[in-house]
């Protein structure tokens, strides 16, 4: 085993850390998903994996119910930024802006849901604009495939995140710092 290969075991081990505690606070903080049986199944510091069973999310019809595609997508977002601050020991508040979800086919079985950020958004830059401004937004972007590998469905949300000293600034539509 070579020095690189360490390294990458050892931050992968931190990862897994910081997601099964996730987990945990995630059943504490937001009791549906306990209902819901959600896990984190994976995270590699760019994407996260969230799955659900399809029976505590069927709907009328015998498939899964869309508020539950909706909210496991969203909250696979919602881990995949949480994780991204925690994993650099940073504690802010995270709030869903805006989102749009997209209901292509029925689901039938267990699914899950692949969250990564949307096209030309970085980490990088986004917490460097928190650093600077105290807040920042993020889009990201979540996917539940069917076996064969189509998509079921989607969703794109806008995040933003605010140190703990920030408040609502209601003429923004997002969040902006205290003075005083």
């Amino acid at each position: 085993m070579t020095l690189i290969d360490t390294d990458a075991t050892q931050a992968q081990r931190c990862r897994d850390t910081l997601r099964l505690a996730l987990q945990k606070q995630v059943r504490i903080d937001i009791p549906i998903t306990d209902a819901m049986q959600v896990d984190i199944a994976a995270w590699d510091g760019d994407s996260l994996r969230m799955t659900a069973p399809l029976i505590p999310n069927l709907n009328d019809k015998g498939c899964a119910f869309g508020g539950s595609l909706a909210s496991v997508m969203t909250l696979a977002c919602w881990c995949l930024v949480r994780l991204a601050m925690e994993q650099r020991g940073l504690s802010c508040d995270i709030y869903v802006q805006d989102s749009s979800v997209r209901y292509l086919a029925p689901v039938w079985e267990d699914f899950s849901a692949e969250a990564r950020l949307a096209y030309s958004n970085t980490f990088d830059e986004f917490f460097s604009t928190l650093d600077s401004r105290g807040k920042a937004r993020l889009s990201a972007h979540c996917e539940v495939r069917l076996a064969d590998g189509s998509i079921a469905s989607s969703l794109n949300a806008r995040f933003v995140a605010l140190r703990r000293s920030a408040t609502v600034d209601p003429t923004d539509g997002a969040q902006s710092e205290t003075t005083g």
